[in-house]
């Protein structure tokens, strides 16, 4: 295996997070408005999809799934385009914790719709039953249309899932075979072999370029943090705020967990910051005065213009380190 996969797969692993729940909504054709086709402008009719419930209704569904994907964009490294998520061990154990919290909520929170489902459809038919006078000549056909939209209480049942999956990375060798006719045999394995083959090259050449993407990053976040402290210290009524300075010293934390590069020159710089200005509190900030004050906002900005120069460094040595930890590794263990 290539050194940066081996390290790579020793670090983290990927994972993938989907989440699903009844959407309500409904694509108005122009059949169903009886209408022709043909005849309706898009100009001056909107059809497409439309709400079978008030937003509020699956509410709290939603609020579940945006808060399981930011949980794992602000923990992880998207991994080959987005296909995946990287998350390095030292995040796993959170990550994973926090996720099954959420899916305790969403079941709760399914099982709360589920309940009142029969009650919230008998509402909102009678709303659009209201509204199918001001939509088409043919108001029952409309109301029909959005009645047979609304699935039965046991396919409803079907439509909710909240899965979590976890995947080692690896290369392709090969790929099965089905039983199949002897003539179909040769084309298939002949097929097989040469997508492995592509698949495999392709995780090679782009594991180089997602590790350097994951150093730049998180350096970039860095310099990007900095310059929201210095905002907010500059323009904010308080000034210096607790808040401002705890941010940081979460980030500071959050760096060191999902560092598994090994950005050792970064986390340095982190690490002076911590020791040289947030061992004072916002309160003694405010009571040094503008002096106390311009220290603060130096040190972040010194900190912040180290992290773009190094994000803009060539990280091959980094990456080439990284991948010498891995076979390093393997070597020890054969």
């Amino acid at each position: 295996m290539n050194p940066l996969l081996q390290s790579l797969t020793r670090e983290g692993v990927l994972i993938n997070v989907s989440v699903r729940y009844w959407r309500a909504h409904k694509k108005l054709r122009a059949e169903d408005l009886g209408l022709e086709p043909d005849k309706v402008s898009d100009r001056l009719i909107s059809l497409g999809h439309k709400r079978l419930l008030p937003k509020e209704a699956t509410a709290a569904l939603a609020l579940v799934e945006s808060r399981a994907h930011a949980l794992v964009e602000a923990n992880t490294f998207p991994f080959l385009n987005g296909l995946a998520h990287f998350v390095p061990n030292a995040k796993l154990g959170e990550v994973t914790g926090k996720l099954k919290a959420l899916e305790t909520e969403f079941w709760q929170a399914k099982q709360q719709f589920v309940s009142e489902y029969r009650k919230l459809r008998d509402a909102a038919l009678e709303e659009w039953r209201e509204m199918a006078d001001k939509l088409s000549d043919d108001p029952a056909r409309v109301v029909a249309a959005i009645e047979a939209a609304f699935p039965p209480t046991p396919a409803l049942e079907r439509k909710f899932g909240f899965d979590t999956q976890l995947f080692q990375i690896a290369v392709p060798e090969r790929l099965g075979l089905d039983v199949l006719a002897i003539g179909d045999q040769e084309n298939l394995i002949n097929a097989r072999q040469q997508a492995a083959r592509e698949a495999a090259a392709k995780i090679r050449e782009q594991t180089q370029t997602f590790i350097t993407d994951c150093v730049a990053s998180l350096r970039e976040q860095t310099a990007q943090l900095c310059g929201d402290m210095l905002q907010s210290i500059r323009t904010g009524e308080t000034g210096v705020h607790q808040k401002t300075l705890n941010r940081l010293i979460r980030f500071i934390d959050q760096f060191k967990q999902m560092n598994f590069v090994g950005d050792t020159q970064m986390e340095q710089q982190l690490e002076n910051v911590r020791r040289e200005l947030l061992t004072r509190t916002a309160e003694e900030y405010r009571q040094g005065g503008a002096t106390a004050v311009a220290t603060l906002e130096s040190g972040l900005t010194r900190l912040a213009d180290t992290a773009r120069q190094l994000a803009r460094q060539d990280a091959t040595e980094l990456v080439q380190r990284f991948g010498g930890l891995g076979r390093r590794k393997f070597q020890l263990a054969a």
